[in-house]
Order: C-alpha cells, then structure tokens, then sequence
C-alpha cells in the first residue's frame, strides 16, 4: 500500500512537472510546492505596480512632462517591447511544430476533419453571438449620442496626425486587394511557405499555419518508418521552444509592470473619463460574453467548471491582458491548456493555433460597438440591413484580424469607409484602444481555451487532467514508449 502511494504522488509529480517548474496556476495544489510565489501572482503584482506607478507619474507631472516622455522611451517601452519581442521570436517554431505533430498525432484524416469542422463551427457561432451582443448594447447604451461635442472634436484633433497615418494604410491596403474569391486564397495558401516565416513584417501566421498542417496530413498517410526521422526533429524543436518559453516567462512580472506603466502614465485617466460610456460599452459587452456565454459553453459543452476553468487559466488571461497579442500568449496557453486543462496536445496543438488568428470574439465585439459608436457621432443613424452587415463584417474581421496590439484598427477603418462614414473619425478612440486592446485579447484567448475544451470533450478525452504527448517518438504511442 505504501508502494501505490508513493506511486501514485510520482505520478502526479511527474504530471505537474511545468506547474513546478514555472509556478504558474497549479502551485498551491502541488505535492512538492516551489519557494516563492506563483507566476501568476508575480504578474499580477506587476500590472498592479504598473498602473499605480503610471497614474501616479501621470497625475503628478503629466503625461507630456519631458521626463516621463524620456522614461517611456528609453526604459520602460524598450523593457515591455524585448518580452514581446521574445515572445513573438518563439511563435513560428512552436506554432510549426506543434501543429505539425499535433496534426500527424491524430492519425487519422476523418478525425481531423470532425476536429476542423467543429473548431470552426465553434468559432463561428461564438463570434457571431458576440459581435451581436456588442450591437445590442451600443442600440441601448448609444454611447456616441452621450459624448460631448467639444470634446469629441479635441481627442479628433489630438490623435489626428496618427489617424491620418492608420487610414492611409489602410486604403492602400484596400487598393491593393484582389477580387473576394482571390482575397481568400492568397490570405491562406502561401506561395512559398519560407518566404511568408522569413518576412519583413510578422510571420503570416495562416500561411504558416496552412503549410503545417498540409505538412501534418502528408505525414498521416505515409509510413511511420519514413516519417520518423522528421517527427523526430520536430518533436526536440517543439521540447526546446517550451524550455524557451519557460525562461522568457520568468521575465514577465517585469515586463507587465512596464506595459501597464507606459499606457498609464502617457494617458492616465482623463481619456477614459473623456470616452466613459464608449469604454464601458465595450467592457460590459466583453464581461457578458466572458462570464456568460463562455460560461455556458464550460458546463454546457465541456462539461466542467466554469470556476474552475477560469481558476486554472488565470496566468494564460493575465498573459494575454499585458501582452494584448494573441499571438504572443500562446506559448503560455498552449502550455497551460495541457497541463492544466487536460486538453491533448493532437487537439490543443491544431485549436489554438489556429484559434489565435480565426477566434476573436473579443475583436469582432469591439469592431462592432467601435463603428455604430462612431455613426452616433456623425450622427448617421444605421438601418437594420445595415447593422446586419456591420455583424457580418465584424465576424469576418474577428477571423480575419492579426492576433497583434491593435490589430483590428485598419478593419474598423474600412467598414467606416463601407458604410460611408469618415475614417478620420478613428482618431476618437484611438488613446483608449490599447487599454480595450487589452480586454478584447483577453476575451480572444480565453475563447480559444473554451473551443479546445469544447473540441477535447467532443472527441471523448477527460478534462482537468494532463495528458501524454499525442506523438511521443515518431509515431510510438505513449503506452510503448521506451520499448523501442
């Protein structure tokens, strides 16, 4: 009996092993519990430090004042921009080989097609009943009606010079767009998979994410014995990329607290007292869609605590609330999904990469309630077909939008121009977006957790529990490792 014992908390020493590690979610449920404080903790007090230190700064000297300008731009914005950075820098090697493990760990073509049909399904209908939901509240709120006049024209004025910037880019963006049907396929076939990693921008995350699994197919429907050195490979660099992850992650506290640091102290509080019914619009819009309709969908479909979901994936929420990047949070979830939430990495590793890009339910909330927000302003009163197209664009624009700070602001810009109202108008809300850039990315990968819970419980696996690699050494099931 003592033997099980003793069995029995290895086992679960061995499960829990990144919990130990790291010190994120799990900490005070682990057997051997590390000296100090969770990482989750840790980045907590660092928002926290952030936001007083900069609405301190900000009340005291202004957001203006040579020496905060100087403090922003040569410490606190280089500290928060090199954890991006690094972040971002392990996004293409991970998302590459996990997808293309994950894909091949399936093993099987109809179970991949059932997992991408109900990934998308999901993510359809999740994103519709947000963008709804934002309509809804901006109809009844109609936070543009109760802006004032004066000083709707001097935020206009004050953030002109970068509006000006953003809707330039965005037309010539539009210019450049092909015929709808060829708009599709260039946004997700690559022309060469290589060229779209090694670019001079961000990695095209879909054209990276298309090859990957094209790559993952091909492996599935080809002998173990030929794929083996490959899978190999890519199994050490998906081990190395979270050894990574690992490491940058003991930074973040640091991080956090300089991010928070730099939105607050250039802005403190007045623009969100400026624009306190468009920003409340948004926050209730996103609170009713995190802790209502995720909340239905964890006991509903998943099957599982909503409170425990949400106790479990706090590090992953606190990540995405300071990075405001999809992108950049999902090392950290994909992480803390497996090993928190029991989700497989076959399912974690084809959900939320792809999630991060095509699941942002936050962004099409924001988009809608941004643009019916600017019509009440310059006072265009929408019809219903109208609004019905700003729910359709804001769906397609919450798939279609890159998971980066900010990224949905060049599609607000051409639904403005769609429905005939003036694009320079995006200046208003320009000195609040990163702060609801925030929120929104929350509510993105918060979503993308839900769909993998959704998807894992679908396809028969138990939750709240870690599982074994889908693909431990080219292709040798779990149960037989170490037997070759």
């Amino acid at each position: 009996m003592p033997e099980e014992k003793d069995n029995r908390r290895a086992d679960r020493l061995h499960r829990d092993e990144f919990e130990r590690e790291v010190g994120t979610d799990l900490d005070e449920e682990t057997p051997d519990k590390p000296r100090g404080l969770a990482l989750h903790t840790k980045i907590l007090i660092g928002l926290l430090v952030g936001i007083v230190a900069g609405i301190t700064v900000n009340q005291i000297l202004g957001g203006d004042h040579p020496r905060v300008v100087w403090i922003v731009d040569n410490i606190t914005n280089p500290i928060g921009q090199l954890f991006l950075r690094l972040l971002l820098m392990i996004v293409v090697p991970l998302v590459f080989s996990s997808l293309v493990v994950g894909v091949a760990g399936i093993g099987d073509i109809r179970k991949l097609g059932r997992v991408g049909i109900k990934s998308f399904g999901y993510c359809l209908v999740i994103s519709a009943i947000s963008a709804v939901i934002g309509i809804t509240l901006a109809n009844t709120i109609k936070p543009g009606k109760r802006i004032d006049p004066a000083t709707a024209a001097a935020l206009e004025q004050r953030f002109a010079t970068d509006a000006t910037t953003r809707v330039a880019d965005a037309q010539k963006a539009k210019s450049a767009t092909p015929s709808p049907l060829m708009s599709v396929i260039e946004t997700i076939v690559p022309k060469n998979p290589f060229f779209a990693i090694a670019s001079k921008e961000d990695a095209n995350m879909l054209h990276l994410m298309f090859f990957a699994l094209a790559l993952g197919v091909a492996i599935t429907l080809i002998p173990v014995t030929v794929t083996a050195p490959l899978l190999r490979v890519l199994e050490g660099v998906y081990e190395i990329t979270a050894k990574i992850i690992e490491m940058i992650m003991k930074f973040a506290p640091y991080a956090v607290a300089c991010l928070l640091f730099n939105n607050t102290a250039r802005f403190g509080l007045d623009l969100l007292q400026a624009l306190g019914w468009f920003v409340v619009t948004v926050l209730l819009g996103l609170a009713l869609h995190m802790f209502g309709v995720y909340s239905l969908s964890i006991y509903f479909l998943s099957r599982i605590s909503p409170i425990e979901f949400f106790r479990r994936v706090k590090t992953v929420i606190l990540t995405a609330f300071s990075t405001s990047s999809s992108n950049a949070t999902l090392p950290t979830a994909l992480r803390v999904s497996e090993q928190n939430l029991g989700v497989p990495q076959a399912i974690n590793s084809f959900v939320l990469t792809v999630g991060a890009t095509a699941n942002q339910n936050g962004t099409a909330l924001y988009e809608g309630v941004t643009v019916l927000f600017l019509a009440q302003l310059a006072g265009v009163d929408l019809n219903l077909g109208q609004q019905l197209m700003v729910v359709y664009l804001a769906i397609i624009g919450g798939i279609g939008t890159a998971g980066i700070p900010s990224g949905s602001i060049p599609f607000i810009i051409g639904v403005l121009v769609t429905i005939g109202i003036n694009p320079a108008l995006i200046a208003i809300i320009l000195g609040v977006d990163r702060i609801l850039d925030m929120c929104r990315t929350t509510l993105n990968v918060t979503g993308d957790l839900t769909a993998a819970t959704y998807v894992a419980r679908s396809e028969g696996y138990e939750l709240l529990r870690p599982h074994e690699p889908a693909i431990v050494h080219a292709g040798v099931p779990a149960a037989n490792r170490g037997m070759d």
